[in-house]
């Protein structure tokens, strides 16, 4: 490790690293626009100049590695004056839009115009005008503040895998445009918004709603997709006004998808904030007495058999323990949190969690996606493979119908599940490989044949102390924590459609249940509680008012077994209240109180039931054992089970901005069809 000096004081390095990474291990602030720790280097804004001993001139510090013996000093007359021109540069043409400029209050220019900045300007003539871009429903422009960082050009190329952004022009008249006239097609494009140091990029739907010192911040975590992105809630009132991502190295790095950041416009419509019975074949208004009693009244002419609850794609553990033992007090055939049918068991942890964890990628030598399209199903993590593949050369291939840009080159082993039997040289470099990770898509397991091919896969995982390459991709929030309590019923939810259309079953309690075929549920009395007026609330006989997942603090499992706190921003509207709390005063109305009247006494209840949930922010190792079922394996080609990215549960389904984004990717597809 070389040995330097920075301001005077001997520091050793990591070798490879750059002098702008020295100087902050060494706890010194460089200013920078242009440099991202998770980008490739550009050195073009110049910000970052330093001064090394017997260098000519002032070097970027950004794009100089460090070296034995080397002298930096970051706080000379010299370094000051070069940080005073770059920013009278940068300023130039730069207009005074900061008292409109949404950018206000979280600007870098803002702060290092006030930190490094000169106090006046030599350059009086005309600023050059640039045009706005229309880069889509997600991303809004303002192209005549752009510095040409190259922030969003690097991180589309790179990242995201999209290059569609990109610098044209010499001198003046370059700028930041799409090649050919079209919009971002990305489902990470919002990140740019982040990574933009001026307020040349901002968030349209949230243009002039805010500043970023009227909102009260709350740290959470996502459930539109099974990764668990750590995200932030911002807040004014009881109205959600933005979410932006948080740090976690493990989870989501520091991106989030754009319909993690842009559906919570969804928690504003189409909500339930009342209690509704339905009388005269119409829902209608009621207190929660009178929907508790028409609950009870039916209850008490229904045998336990004859009853039967489904948990939704977006609930919290704590509901779903609650539901659990509800159904269990009144001897129903329990709980089913499998919406979409898959063949997982809530048996061995292993079978059914991604093993290798989200961060394995980064350790990943081969990767076999089965039945999946993870950039529909999980961008972020689907980003994590391309960096893996740009970093690592890492070979992927794929079995089942290829999606059309998986943002890095794939091998088609087959549209079929038949294909698991023969893999060719694909197979010799699956057993050559030392950490070689299958991962396996509800697309593949939510099928008749998905338990021969989770047995299938498990056969050709590898498995040892220090890696279990074997991974399940979930695309539901609640799957895994679903799993984790047991919340499986024989036959799933199959089982049940059919019991409700032979009146077997008589009443089906839903919880956020949207993603079944409600026309199956035949003369079945059905409760519905969720927090949306979305399928599960049209077929209802009662309907009860439950929390979205901002207006609650909850437990969430993610697809790798890592247990996640969210944290409530706001309240739910009206009467609605958190899902818990809804069966628990059921429950007592029902004669069949929960033990539980807090939630840390329910969280006691989750740990009591499967000790994983006590390991808050900690992937614990699942346990391995035998899972999946010998038969035979379908020629049906395997398809993602998420046909439409930006609409896939209640509160994206509610939301304008995912439904523009709908309609310009299919007017997109139209045209490439064309």
């Amino acid at each position: 490790m070389p040995k330097m000096k920075i301001d005077g004081i001997e520091i050793e390095v990591p070798a490879g690293i750059t002098v702008i990474q020295a100087c902050e291990l060494a706890g010194i602030e460089i200013p920078r626009f242009c440099y991202h720790e998770r980008l490739s280097i550009a050195g073009n804004c110049r910000m970052c100049l330093v001064e090394q001993e017997k260098a000519p001139k002032p070097i970027a510090s950004c794009a100089m590695p460090v070296a034995e013996g080397m002298v930096i000093k970051t706080d000379t007359p010299l370094v000051k004056k070069a940080r005073n021109g770059v920013m009278e540069f940068l300023l130039i043409n730069h207009p005074l839009d900061c008292p409109i400029c949404d950018q206000g209050g979280e600007c870098d220019l803002q702060d290092q115009a006030m930190a490094y900045g000169f106090d006046r300007t030599r350059y009086h003539e005309n600023k050059r005008a640039v045009p706005d871009k229309d880069l889509g429903p997600i991303v809004k422009t303002s192209m005549n503040r752009c510095i040409q960082c190259t922030r969003c050009v690097r991180f589309a190329t790179e990242v995201a895998g999209v290059e569609e952004l990109g610098a044209t022009g010499r001198g003046e008249g370059m700028e930041i445009t799409t090649y050919v006239q079209k919009t971002l097609t990305s489902e990470l494009s919002g990140n740019i918004v982040d990574l933009c140091p001026v307020g040349a990029l901002t968030s349209k739907p949230y243009a002039f709603n805010a500043r970023s010192w009227e909102l009260r911040k709350t740290e959470s975590v996502d459930v539109m997709d099974a990764l668990g992105s750590n995200i932030r809630v911002d807040t004014r009132g009881a109205e959600v006004m933005r979410v932006l991502p948080r740090v976690n190295e493990d989870v989501n790095e520091e991106w989030i998808s754009d319909k993690t950041r842009h559906a919570v416009d969804g928690l504003k419509r189409q909500r339930l904030d009342q209690p509704y019975v339905r009388r005269d074949g119409k829902l209608k208004p009621a207190s929660w007495g009178e929907a508790f009693a028409a609950i009870a009244e039916r209850l008490g002419k229904i045998k336990g058999s004859g009853i039967a609850a489904i948990a939704g794609d977006q609930c919290d553990a704590e509901a779903m323990v609650a539901l659990k033992d509800l159904m269990a007090a009144l001897g129903a055939k329990g709980v089913e949190c499998r919406q979409d049918g898959t063949q997982l068991q809530a048996g061995p942890r292993g079978g059914y969690i991604f093993n290798a964890g989200i961060a394995g990628i980064d350790r990943a030598d081969l990767v076999l996606l089965i039945g999946t399209n993870p950039r529909a199903e999980a961008p972020v993590l689907n980003a994590r493979i391309r960096h893996r593949w740009l970093t690592g050369g890492v070979k992927v291939g794929v079995i089942g119908e290829v999606p059309e840009d998986l943002t890095y080159p794939v091998e088609n082993l087959g549209a079929s599940a038949t294909a698991l039997d023969n893999l060719g040289a694909f197979g010799e470099a699956l057993k050559a490989a030392k950490t070689p990770m299958i991962i396996v898509g509800q697309g593949a397991l939510a099928r008749p044949d998905g338990a021969a091919i989770l047995a299938k896969a498990r056969a050709l995982a590898t498995v040892r102390d220090d890696w279990n390459g074997f991974c399940v991709l979930h695309t539901a929030a609640a799957r895994v924590g679903g799993l984790d309590l047991g919340l499986t019923v024989e036959g799933g939810v199959e089982g049940i459609l059919k019991g409700c259309e032979d009146g077997s079953i008589e009443l089906v309690y839903l919880l956020a249940a949207d993603e079944i075929d409600t026309a199956r549920l035949g003369k079945a009395f059905v409760v519905y509680q969720g927090h949306h007026g979305d399928a599960g609330a049209h077929r209802a006989d009662v309907v009860l008012p439950g929390a979205a997942y901002t207006e609650k603090p909850g437990v969430y499992v993610n697809t790798e077994g890592r247990v996640q706190l969210a944290k409530r921003a706001s309240y739910p509207p009206g009467e609605a209240r958190e899902d818990w709390a809804i069966l628990r005063a059921l429950s007592g109305m029902l004669g069949k109180p929960l033990p539980y009247d807090t939630i840390e006494q329910v969280r006691a209840r989750l740990v009591a039931v499967n000790p994983v949930f006590a390991a808050i922010d900690q992937q614990k190792p699942g346990t391995w054992g035998d899972f999946g079922k010998d038969g035979a394996l379908s020629d049906a080609p395997l398809r993602s089970t998420i046909a439409n990215f930006y609409m896939t549960c209640p509160i994206s389904r509610s939301s304008r901005v995912m439904a523009d984004c709908t309609a310009l990717r299919r007017a997109s597809l139209a045209v490439a069809a064309e």
